[in-house]
């Protein structure tokens, strides 16, 4: 739990006994590539820490295709969010990419927490409004921006991770299609390669 202790020591408003109490309430779940955390019809009853690996989120569309519409990468916080506040079923699938190292927080825990303690409410609020400005970014993104500088924002982003999801989920995110995406890396690695 290191990466997650050393995240909340970073937020002065959490105490060590608020840390303390949060992590005394978490524990590890180790995955291997291709396990599922949730899948669609099923209602979603925590909140994870990815401490290492690659995750998912998929709908499958109206003609029945995978929708791939999140990754999550190392040192964020994962869930289905709109299930976890509804207790609702929900219409995701959530699964690794690569083996992940999880530290997961019951709902009843989170509950807990936020009832017991101001700076934990303030945490999970500041992660809460963090995940719906990513949400408002990713759909503007893809009403405003060019597939194209989608592509480069997640490369600059997350280099050391990007490698490790296959094209076609990254085509997806991007919402566009395979052979579009290989026409962007091409062009992107020709005009990285005469910049040298």
């Amino acid at each position: 739990m290191e990466s997650l202790s050393k995240l909340l020591m970073s937020f002065s408003f959490l105490s060590d006994v608020d840390i303390a109490d949060g992590v005394n309430r978490m524990y590890t779940k180790v995955l291997e590539k291709n396990d599922f955390l949730i899948r669609s019809g099923k209602t979603c009853d925590w909140l994870a820490f990815v401490s290492s690996g690659i995750i998912r989120n998929y709908y499958m569309s109206s003609k029945d295709e995978e929708v791939t519409y999140c990754l999550t990468f190392p040192g964020n916080f994962i869930t289905a969010w709109s299930s976890f506040i509804s207790s609702t079923n929900t219409f995701e699938n959530i699964h690794t990419l690569t083996n992940a190292e999880l530290i997961i927080l019951k709902k009843s825990d989170y509950y807990e927490l936020i009832s017991s303690s101001e700076s934990w409410l303030r945490f999970f609020n500041f992660f809460t409004e963090q995940s719906y400005i990513l949400m408002e970014d990713r759909l503007l993104s893809i009403q405003m921006v060019t597939a194209e500088q989608r592509y480069r924002k997640l490369l600059i982003s997350n280099p050391e991770y990007v490698q490790h999801v296959p094209l076609k989920y990254i085509a997806s995110y991007l919402g566009i299609s395979q052979r579009h995406l290989s026409r962007l890396r091409a062009e992107i690695s020709k005009f990285d390669n005469i910049k040298k």
